[in-house]
């Protein structure tokens, strides 16, 4: 399918959607002063946590507002290098992730993340 060998060019569009909703959900995430890792393009966004005490209350407050989220901490990662991972598919929607990125920003707030806009968060 993604080939286009089935005869369609189903493969090619589920390819743009996934590059173009990545692109968007990453602008939204740093717009809001989140420090994110990775690449344009990328459909995995690393947000950096980095204290570990804001590890388990980020994936909780998070869950709380019905969004799935990976979070990792040492010894996957560096001990001040923790973070959450957001992935995106092709099929999101706008709403969904507009819907996502309210309630990331309302964790964002409340656990002092916006590490871009200032060093406290």
């Amino acid at each position: 399918v993604i080939m286009g060998e089935d005869g369609t060019n189903i493969g090619k569009r589920k390819l743009a959607a996934l590059r173009d909703n990545s692109n968007y959900f990453r602008m939204r995430l740093s717009d809001m002063g989140l420090h994110v890792l990775g690449h344009y393009d990328s459909p995995i966004m690393p947000v950096m946590l980095y204290n570990p005490t804001k590890i388990a209350a980020f994936s909780r407050e998070c869950f709380k507002r019905g969004l799935a989220v990976v979070v990792v901490g040492f010894p996957a990662v560096p001990i001040l290098m923790s973070r959450a991972r957001f992935c995106i598919s092709a099929g999101h929607t706008r709403e969904d992730m507009d819907r996502a990125l309210e309630q990331i920003e309302e964790v964002a707030d409340l656990l002092k993340l916006k590490y871009s806009k200032s060093i406290f968060g």
